[in-house]
Parts: C-alpha cells; structure tokens; sequence
C-alpha cells in the first residue's frame, strides 16, 4: 500500500500525484463505452462546478501524464456506478460509540488486484481540511478521517441502470465530506446539496459521538439512524444492499447486495449487539476478521478479497490497518494522522 503525503494548491498536489504515477508506469483502463463517457463527461461537469479543487488536482495528474483530460475524468467520475466489472464493492463499515470511546471500523472487499494500487494518503491542502484518505483509486476514496475527527465511509449498492444519473460518485462524496465539512450535520448537509450520480451508502461519524448512515439514490436520500443494544452502546452498520425499506426499490440486488451483503450485516449486527469487555478496538478488529462469523472469509475462487481493513479511534486519534485480509495479516498502528494531522488541527 503506497503511503503518500501531499501538501499546497490542489493543482500542485496533482503534479505530485501524477509524478508518483508516472514513475511507476501505472497504466489505465481508461476503455469506455458510450454512455459511460457521456454520463462521465457531465457528471465531470458537475465535478467542476461544484468541487473546482478535485478538477484542478486532476488536471495536475494528466498534465504530468500527458494524457485527455475529458476522458480520464469521465472514467474517474464512472468508477462504482458504471464500471461494474472493475468496481463492485463488498465492503463492510461500523461505528459505536461505547461510554467515551467512539470507533469505527471497515473492511475493504474488491478484486485482489486493486491491493497493489491502493493508497492510504495524508492530504494538507492549502485550502480546506486535511484529512487522511484510503483509496483503491486516485484523489477520490473509499474511507477517511479529518482534522476534525469528521469520519466518511462509503459501500457500493448496485444501482438500477435507468437510476444513474451525472452527478457525484460515492467515492467522490467521500473526499469532498473529509475536505469540505467539520462534523455530521454538514456532512448530510452536503449529501442533500451535491448531485449524486447512483445508489450507495454514506457512513459518517464525528467527535460528539454522532453517526448516521445516509443511503443515497439521485432521487432520494434517506438519513438511517443508530441502534442501541441495552449495554450502553449505541451503533450502526452499512454493507452492500439498502437496510431501510423505503429505500429497496432502488437497490438493484432486491435487497440481498453483492458478495455476502446480508452474511455480513448479520454477523456484524450480533457482534455489535452483545455484551463484550475486551479491549474496544480489538473487539472491533475480531468483527472484522471474521472471528464472530462470515465476514472476509472469501474463498479463493472467487477472485474477491479484503484488501485492507482499518480501525480508528476517534478520540485518541490512532489508525490501525492491516494491508491484507485481516484474517490473515496482522494490524498495525499508523502514527501519521497523530503526527501530521490532528496535532495541527
């Protein structure tokens, strides 16, 4: 996992981005199909108009790269909404808060050859909130944490193919929540503002203990709330599928989501749902192992995989991931967001 650290004007930090590229050689399926480059070169419309910051970070990457512009962000502005077969998602994310501790926890399932791309960046931009982002791609990203101790987790719903529409991708609202917002409330602010290209869940969770799931669809958001499970903790779980019923006519997968999705919210829902006094985060990161039932456990035929898994504390600031399935590798501590964000908050 590459671990790099940008800092200065978005364009400036897309240079960087596009040096790293470059000198690996890294090469892009950038292969689209008609309506995938016309929903991507409208929803790179909005991209601009409504995030100018992320358009000019990408425009530093292709300038260094020499490649079209309006075609590598068409493809960027498609990934988990119309690039089925590279962008399926069987992601696991929680949070709880338990007393004084909040925790959140994700585990990040894709094809086991996205692994070798993934990043897990320090961003401290000139303007607007640094943040730590972990990704499969580039500036867009699955999950993050702010200065702000502002946490944005998202997973893939498939979405009905008449229901995508130009607008933000999921792992686009992501990044623009860690940048542009300070807690819960902005967050599902900007989720009801932004134009939203297709169905996903958007976790988010912030110092004061408040978390939500919004489920998202380009017609309609719904904000889901916490369960309690009578011990003092309060949580809430996101997978693969729509969990509210007024949101399953748009969830393609009738409800039963993509690579175990329901096998998944169960095993997670029991967990969070029992009494345990060991120490929270290694609570946390036996749910994410599978200790407590199906949740990683992919067999190998399959060609899916976690390919990281994190744990954050939100209160003490520590990062815990595993580069790999976390059934199989073990997790480490990451001191970068103590060291070089949250310190400077």
């Amino acid at each position: 996992m590459y671990r790099p650290r940008f800092k200065g004007t978005h364009y400036e930090m897309g240079q960087k981005f596009g040096n790293i590229v470059k000198k690996d050689s890294t090469k892009f399926p950038i292969n689209l199909d008609h309506f995938q480059l016309d929903h991507g070169v409208k929803s790179g419309k909005l991209l601009e108009k409504h995030f100018p910051e992320a358009f000019e970070e990408i425009r530093g990457i292709v300038d260094v790269l020499n490649i079209n512009m309006q075609n590598f962000v068409a493809w960027m502005m498609c990934m988990g909404c119309c690039l089925y077969n590279l962008e399926v998602r069987g992601c696991t994310a929680f949070s709880f808060v338990e007393e004084e501790i909040i925790i959140y926890g994700r585990n990040n399932d894709l094809p086991p050859f996205l692994k070798y791309i993934s990043k897990s960046i320090l961003y401290k931009p000139n303007t607007g909130n640094s943040f730590l982002l972990n990704t499969s791609s580039f500036i867009n990203g699955e999950e993050g944490i702010n200065s702000f101790g502002l946490v944005a987790s998202m997973t893939f719903v498939l979405p009905n193919m008449n229901e995508i529409k130009p607008g933000f991708n999921s792992v686009f609202l992501v990044r623009y929540i860690l940048e542009k917002c300070k807690n819960v409330d902005e967050g599902i602010q900007a989720l009801y503002t932004l134009p939203i290209a297709s169905s996903c869940n958007i976790l988010l969770i912030d110092l004061s203990g408040k978390m939500v799931i919004v489920e998202c669809n380009p017609f309609k958001v719904n904000v889901r709330e916490p369960e309690e499970n009578g011990k003092k903790r309060k949580f809430i779980i996101t997978v693969n599928h729509f969990t509210s019923d007024k949101m399953k006519k748009y969830d393609a997968s009738s409800g039963n989501g993509e690579y175990y999705s329901k096998e998944r919210y169960k095993t997670a829902h029991e967990a969070l749902m029992r009494k345990d006094d060991t120490n929270k985060i290694k609570f946390s990161q036996n749910i994410l192992d599978g200790s407590f039932g199906f949740m990683c456990q992919y067999g190998k035929l399959m060609n899916f995989d976690t390919i990281w898994s994190t744990v954050f504390d939100l209160r003490s600031g520590d990062v815990y991931r595993t580069e790999g399935n976390p059934g199989k590798v073990t997790y480490r501590k990451d001191d970068r967001f103590i060291k070089h964000i949250k310190t400077s908050a």
